[in-house]
């Protein structure tokens, strides 16, 4: 379905009378209004300096983009971390004796967090990391049983001490939340505590990643919980699974038939690409120079079929590989000078046009000299709601036209592109009939 050219030709005669013999062909454009490319800019962890010194920058451009916040740390938020599962102390009493094997690993990692102690934290982040290698399984094993052995030694004072990342949202309310919404920002879940997930068991990811998105729900409303994005990225199948479950749209991976990704490690670059997209992520960090970032969006440009995604942590000192605010307002008036080749959207919009795009079912008709369009799709309506970009081919001899859909009137030029003279225009799915009259 690489064009999606869903067509049904209105009838002969009008055809020929006009002389171009594909009037009525109707298509949904690769990308909102026709453009090149997509682009979608995105921040994790929401860390305070995102939104006080990045965010200016982006009103200012008028630029979108969706930002993976760590819910639990937020002031009156009602979900916050916590461990499921038995007493604590009996799997501390338990680490005296049995060593950490691939049957307990995940228990004790989920509650190694909760333990009544700083600094603990640091420890899961490392295990789960070395886990979700198989080749650094028993490091993992090891480290664990280090940790507990301090634990039962009283190496660690008591307390609750958070990630570095929970701890860089503060100043972050839901109220500027909710206002940066009513802008057009795009606020996702980035889970509860930012937790190392691989090493977590089942019914502790999914409280992470089920109550996040219950708070979001709550605070935010439902709009807001299309999209999250594991923290650290990982693909971890066993993770991925529990979150397929939980949100419509994960940013660390899309398994779609028609989509080829290209997540933030990979070292390919956007080459011969046999399915309709291609999903290029690309970490902006301080190891990427800006002429290097630039190129990313150069191609995206040249490509025709590449969503960039781009990746964003620490902004001006604060937060994972910070990037300065000047260099960030450098690009980003980069990226909005090729604004008329680039669709910029957040992360949950590209993701619902795609995919509305692809399930995007067209007939066309006649009534009279009127050429009618109907576009419907199977998804589902409350989600998948934005409009599609039509091209539909009309005869040679219209300078204008208006398009009519419900309430809707839209007038608009007649173009022309190498199959003959078209509209462009926007339509909405599943809300009735399209009339194009020519002017």
């Amino acid at each position: 379905m690489k064009s999606l050219l869903l067509t049904i030709a209105i009838s002969l005669c009008v055809i020929l009378a006009k002389g171009q013999t594909n009037i009525g062909q109707t298509e949904v454009t690769e990308w909102q209004y026709g453009k090149a490319g997509a682009v979608s800019i995105t921040y994790d962890d929401g860390s305070r300096n995102q939104f006080t010194k990045a965010l200016p920058i982006m009103e200012r451009l008028k630029l979108p983009a969706t930002f993976f916040v760590i819910t639990g740390g937020i002031p009156g938020s009602k979900y916050h971390g916590k461990f499921i599962g038995r007493p604590v102390k009996e799997i501390i009493a338990e680490t005296a004796t049995t060593p950490t094997n691939d049957q307990n690993f995940l228990e004790r990692c989920s509650a190694a967090g909760y333990l009544g102690y700083k600094g603990t934290i640091t420890y899961v982040t490392k295990a789960a990391g070395m886990y979700d290698n198989p080749r650094r399984k028993e490091r993992a094993f090891k480290l664990m049983d280090s940790l507990y052995q301090k634990v039962r030694h009283g190496d660690f004072q008591p307390g609750y001490q958070p990630c570095d990342e929970y701890l860089q949202e503060e100043g972050d309310t839901w109220n500027e939340f909710r206002r940066y919404a009513a802008e057009g920002y795009e606020i996702a879940s980035h889970s509860i505590t930012h937790a190392s997930m691989p090493g977590l068991d089942s019914v502790n990811i999914t409280y992470e990643l089920e109550k996040s998105k219950e708070e979001i729900k709550n605070q935010m409303g439902e709009k807001y919980t299309f999209s999250t994005e594991v923290p650290y990225g990982y693909e971890n199948e066993r993770v991925m699974k529990i979150a397929y479950k939980i949100y419509p749209a994960l940013r660390n991976r899309m398994p779609e038939p028609w989509l080829t990704e290209l997540d933030r490690p990979s070292k390919k670059t956007p080459a011969v690409n046999t399915k309709d997209y291609v999903q290029w992520q690309r970490e902006c960090n301080t190891r990427s120079p800006l002429s290097l970032m630039k190129s990313w969006v150069d191609t995206t440009v040249a490509r025709k079929d590449t969503w960039l995604v781009l990746v964003i942590h620490g902004v001006d000192g604060l937060g994972y590989e910070a990037l300065s605010d000047t260099l960030l307002d450098n690009y980003f008036q980069y990226i909005k000078s090729r604004n008329s080749s680039l669709w910029i959207a957040t992360f949950g919009d590209v993701t619902k046009y795609m995919r509305e795009r692809e399930a995007a079912k067209i007939s066309n008709g006649q009534k009279g000299s009127k050429i009618t369009v109907t576009l419907n799709h199977s998804l589902d309506k409350s989600m998948y709601n934005i409009p599609l970009t039509l091209k539909t081919y009309v005869p040679a001899d219209w300078k204008h036209a208006d398009i009519k859909q419900g309430k809707r009137i839209h007038k608009t030029e007649v173009i022309k592109d190498d199959k003959g003279s078209c509209v462009q225009y926007q339509a909405y799915p599943n809300e009735g009939e399209l009339i194009i009259s020519g002017i």
